[in-house]
């Protein structure tokens, strides 16, 4: 019994009781109408009679609301049991597996944080060393150059049949099937010999299960089946399984990037060095001219001082020149040579460095 049909129930045998109850006063008021006493049981069942009305409307209308809404899940769910079927029937078509498979693999790599065309290519062809073409679902290409074969196409009709079958013995026979299905495929991958085609190449083929139910099912009716994808130079990996290798994988690409762009730095660094050691000798050159030219120039205006000016004060003296004729003033300037490099710490404001001395102050 539903809890619609027990409020039902319950809600009729209180109008039934409320009936006999009013009945009785019925034939109690007639009998004695003049008595003035009973005017407050009418009056409450007056109320009560209100109040079940009212609850049997709120009943009537909660049951065509609750009516409704189960007919809407009703028709939901045969839709999603016809979606359900034709997803199943979609799956049991290979071209459809293998693209979900795609799909999938497509979503790990970018989750991994790898780059198209850079890190990996999607169905590249190639020749093997029997001359057969193949095409393989994806190329990784390592930090060392080296390249990793994916392939996602796995066959899972039996794993679908496991999943609907309702008796015990056709589960068991459906996920021993799967696993046979598996281990095919893997002999397929090694026949394939995806590793020659595409060189160099790591020696094993990743082979891709979509979902980790489908490798976990076949592991229940064959527990060695890894083993003898690695005894064929095949790996079985699921979602979470082939996420962290390819994350392996972009973290070697990183480091491969950091230690070429630190070459790239020391490279610019040896260069600026080479350069800055000929501008400290072109410096040192400049330096040492200008304190030629300053004693060069301090001999000439003593000798100017001694020759000429002693003649020209001859003209003052006489009162012809109508000004003085102006002195030059030696040059007491010194260049500033260029010294060994100081000891520099890197504790100054915002980084910068700082040799000690004018830490101190004491610099000039």
């Amino acid at each position: 019994m539903d809890a619609a049909s027990l409020l039902t129930g319950l809600l009729l045998g209180a109008l039934l009781a409320t009936a006999v109850t009013l009945g009785v006063v019925a034939l109690l008021s007639r009998k004695r109408p003049e008595d003035p006493g009973l005017e407050p049981v009418h009056e409450s069942l007056d109320h009560l009679h209100r109040l079940l009305a009212g609850i049997e409307r709120a009943r009537a209308t909660a049951h065509g609301e609750l009516r409704e809404q189960m007919g809407t899940v009703g028709q939901a769910s045969a839709q999603l049991k016809h979606e359900t079927a034709a997803l199943v029937t979609a799956l049991r078509t290979p071209h459809v597996r293998g693209r979900w498979g795609e799909v999938q693999l497509r979503r790990v790599v970018e989750v991994a944080g790898l780059l198209e065309h850079c890190d990996f290519v999607e169905q590249p062809g190639g020749t093997n060393d029997q001359g057969a073409g193949v095409r393989p679902d994806l190329v990784v290409t390592l930090s060392d150059g080296r390249q990793v074969i994916v392939d996602a196409k796995v066959p899972f009709t039996g794993y679908i049949e496991a999943v609907q079958a309702t008796e015990e013995s056709v589960r068991v026979q459906r996920v021993t099937m799967h696993a046979r299905q598996l281990r095919a495929h893997i002999d397929a991958l090694a026949a394939r010999r995806y590793p020659t085609a595409f060189r160099p190449a790591a020696p094993f083929t990743v082979l891709f299960v979509p979902s980790d139910g489908f490798l976990t099912t076949a592991l229940e009716a064959e527990p060695g089946l890894l083993e003898y994808g690695f005894s064929r130079d095949v790996v079985l990996a699921t979602p979470s399984t082939l996420l962290a290798l390819l994350r392996t994988v972009a973290y070697s690409w990183r480091q491969e990037r950091l230690a070429r762009d630190a070459d790239q730095v020391l490279e610019v660094g040896r260069l600026l060095h080479a350069r800055l050691s000929t501008l400290s000798g072109h410096l040192t050159r400049l330096g040492s001219a200008l304190g030629t030219t300053m004693t060069r120039f301090n001999e000439t205006v003593g000798s100017y001082e001694r020759s000429v000016l002693t003649a020209a004060r001859r003209f003052d003296d006489l009162g012809i020149a109508e000004t003085p004729v102006p002195e030059p003033v030696p040059v007491q300037a010194t260049v500033r040579a260029l010294r060994p490099s100081e000891p520099v710490a890197f504790d100054g404001p915002f980084g910068v460095l700082e040799r000690e001395e004018d830490r101190d102050g004491t610099s000039g």
